[in-house]
């Protein structure tokens, strides 16, 4: 049973209030077809539209199934029209940019019907109004009549109750008005009608019951209900709901109708993803270059373990930050000085480097470990003959070549360098010239060699023929009173049976694939040489006295040994003099860059359990130079992609303002849907659908024309730098590019969807 009581309806502009309708009551049956007559202005409309939940009554109320509605709420009022009501209006109301088999299924879509079932009743219903073979038309390929058929084929898809038809025949000939009206005279045999019409004629000749309204007010009713008669026809009502992918598919039929807008739309939209595509191609590129920089040229890298290091893991480096982000107030008006620490003081630690630790280091696993070499104090006495004159030749730029733990392994030079000439050293009085990339020698050493360093090129014949002289403790020096000197008589040692001669075996340069980051040329010896020299001078007379002597005597300058200052000052001269067989920076070399980690492990290892003061601090030179490389990288990518996200921010705006446009376009399609019992989120679902797919093809055409574009950028960074196929995008990067577009382009566009949502569907379905 359908009944309205005292319904009161009116409306305000300004000052003025229109009242459109009176205390109306009025009850209807099942089946019947009823007219509503009267002139324009007469409330027929207002009240049809009450009646089918589009507008609200002020006073009164509407009972369906015996149910006031006053307390209805919106979802409510949504499942009423969609379940209870079919709305037939005068000027059809159809989406244009669909087809009519998609206009008639829609009613059903917002049911939730599957989408077998509402394809089947959709053609049926079509079918039965006679567009059989217009189905899959769109509404601007059919006349009129054909159009109101559309409108009634989708009204009676859902098999509602009760078929609202607003002036029905209003804008058809004669001919097609009789045609239309015997079919609406056709289904008020199982339905309840209600057709408002100012038309007499047609109200008498087809209506079975015709109620004439004038100012709001009911004057007659021709056939009312007695109080007698009782209905048991229930009104069955289930909630809408649109899914988002029938959004999506009405979207997408409308944005077919604006294919340019929406092109140019995802284009504009697109250009901030293209900038920052590109950027994160060429930061993942240049990673990846620094990675292949990092696994050649920094694994011939070594840890380097010294008496002084500085703290510099991640927390260390922390608490510099801070320190820096939380000093005093600058210029304070205070009385009084604070003490403060330096930063060597704070954050250089003292490693005690003990013939333990060097035990430890020499049993690491061979497979991590290339080679170890190490520095010690102890000064090599060398002699040579140079222009026919002998010469004390300085060591103090010669280092030793890295010793291999395990002679089934290959060594450090056999991985990292090409044996120019000669051979690697490996007995103790041999030794070896390393020369840079460019196959330079600096001109001291070579007249060192007693080589002549004013030649353009020197041939490696000539420097696998130079040798050198080392002298021992006890020839050296000879002592003079309480002190020591340099013997003068160099011929003299120079010559002597006790003199040992090194003789340079071999010329070897790092290798192509080991670009080091430092490419110096120099001298070098083995460890055995070192060891050999140490173990002699360790019983020398100079060393003997050393120890026994609170001053240094070759200089004659006094220890303090009441401090530390004084104390490490003679341990010192005791070490360059050959006292002391413990390096003062040890260096280790990891087999290859992907070992390194195994050997870090290694190391920490030995610091667990330990003391601050007695644990060992390491030197990671490639992860500092990886680490500052990768942090410049990644600043300069932010800063790239800060200027390009700009972009994406008017991007986002512009969309907003492109979906304001778009709601404004679809005003009349949103009161179509809301008359079919759309939700208010179903409206903003459909708009949301419309950004979806913009997002969505923004972020999809934004990376294609940044893969496209990197092309030519490959080919410019190859002629600047060598660097083949440098930009590489990856794909993770632009995946979440289309998802940051997609979010942008939702938040664009939500101010308007909700707009869309709140449109009232009476004044939305009267915009032309």
């Amino acid at each position: 049973m359908l009944e309205l009581k005292k319904i009161n309806k009116s409306y305000t502009t300004g000052d003025f209030t229109q009242v459109a309708l009176k205390d109306v009551d009025l009850k209807f049956r099942k089946n019947e077809f009823v007219a509503i007559l009267g002139p324009s202005g007469s409330g027929k409309t207002t009240l049809l539209n009450i009646i089918g939940g589009l507008d609200r009554y002020d006073k009164g109320d509407l009972i369906i199934n015996n149910r006031s509605t006053k307390k209805f709420k919106d979802q409510d009022w949504d499942a009423y029209r969609n379940n209870c009501i079919g709305f037939v209006f005068q000027s059809y109301n159809l989406i244009s940019h669909i087809s009519i088999l998609d206009n008639v299924e829609m009613g059903m879509t917002l049911s939730g019907v599957s989408s077998k079932k509402r394809r089947s009743k959709a053609k049926k219903a079509l079918e039965r109004v006679g567009l059989k073979d217009h189905m899959h038309k769109k509404p601007n390929q059919l006349s009129g009549g054909q159009m109101q058929r559309v409108a009634i084929a989708r009204a009676l898809a859902n098999d509602p109750d009760i078929i609202l038809a607003d002036e029905p025949t209003g804008a058809l000939d004669t001919k097609t008005s009789v045609q239309i009206m015997e079919l609406i005279k056709e289904i008020a045999q199982d339905k309840l009608v209600i057709m408002v019409t100012h038309n007499p004629d047609l109200a008498r000749d087809y209506a079975n019951r015709v109620i004439e309204m004038r100012d709001g007010v009911v004057l007659s009713d021709s056939n009312p209900i007695l109080e007698n008669e009782k209905e048991d026809k229930e009104y069955k009502i289930k909630r809408t709901s649109m899914g988002f992918l029938s959004a999506l598919k009405l979207s997408l039929n409308n944005i077919k109708t604006k294919k340019g807008r929406t092109l140019l739309t995802s284009f504009a939209s697109s250009i901030g993803i293209i900038g920052i595509a590109l950027i994160l191609s060429l930061s993942n590129g240049f990673d990846k270059q620094i990675d292949i920089f990092e696994r050649n040229t920094l694994s011939s890298m070594p840890i380097i373990i010294s008496e002084q290091a500085m703290n510099l893991d991640e927390e260390t480096m922390n608490e510099m930050q801070n320190e820096v982000k939380t000093t005093d107030e600058d210029y304070p008006d205070i009385d009084y000085i604070i003490p403060e620490k330096t930063v060597e003081d704070t954050y250089t630690h003292r490693n005690n480097i003990t013939k333990e630790y060097v035990s430890y280091i020499e049993n690491a696993n061979p497979d991590i470990v290339s080679g170890i070499s190490s520095y010690r104090y102890t000064g090599l006495n060398l002699l040579n003959k140079i222009n026919g004159k002998v010469k004390v030749i300085s060591s103090e730029n010669m280092g030793s070549i890295p010793k291999t733990l395990s002679e089934d392994k290959k060594s450090v030079i056999e991985e990292k360098y090409d044996i120019l000439a000669g051979r690697e050293a490996k007995e103790k009085y041999e030794l070896v010239l390393i020369v840079d990339s460019k196959n330079h020698v600096t001109e001291d050493i070579l007249t060192n060699l007693g080589l002549d360093a004013t030649k353009e090129n020197i041939s490696f014949d000539d420097l696998l023929n130079s040798e050198l002289k080392l002298i021992l403790n006890d020839d050296y020096y000879q002592k003079v009173g309480n002190y020591y000197t340099v013997n003068t008589d160099l011929d003299e040692l120079y010559n002597s049976k006790n003199a040992i001669t090194l003789k340079v075996v071999g010329v070897i340069r790092l290798k192509e694939d080991y670009p080091s980051y430092v490419q110096t040329s120099g001298l070098t010896y083995t460890e055995k040489l070192l060891d050999y020299i140490i173990e002699v001078n360790q019983d020398s007379a100079i060393v003997k006295a050393q120890k026994n002597a609170n001053y240094n005597i070759l200089s004659g300058e006094t220890f303090d040994l009441s401090t530390d200052e004084g104390k490490y000052a003679k341990e010192q001269t005791l070490a360059y003099l050959g006292d002391d067989s413990v390096p003062y920076v040890i260096q280790v070399y990891p087999r290859d860059f992907n070992a390194k980690d195994e050997l870090l492990e290694y190391l920490d290892k030995y610091n667990e359990g330990k003391d601050v003061d007695d644990q060992v601090v390491y030197t990671d030179q490639a992860e500092i130079i990886s680490s500052l490389s990768g942090s410049i990288m990644d600043a300069i990518t932010i800063v790239l992609v800060a200027f390009s996200a700009i972009s994406l921010i008017v991007s986002s705006i512009m969309i907003g303002i492109i979906m304001y446009i778009s709601v404004l376009e679809r005003t009349k399609e949103i009161g179509i849907l809301r008359s079919l019992g759309a939700r208010k989120k179903d409206i903003s679902r459909v708009f949301n659908a419309e950004t979806f797919i913009i997002g969505v093809a923004s972020g999809v055409l934004g990376i294609l024309i940044a893969r496209l574009l990197l092309i030519p950028a490959n080919i410019i960074l190859y002629n600047l730098t060598d660097l083949e196929n440098v930009a590489v995008l990856n794909p993770v990067h632009a995946i979440i590019l289309i998802i940051i577009s997609l979010i942008l382009t939702l938040i664009g566009g939500a101010i308007p969807a909700k707009l869309a949502s709140k449109k009232d569907p009476v004044i939305a379905l009267r915009t032309e």
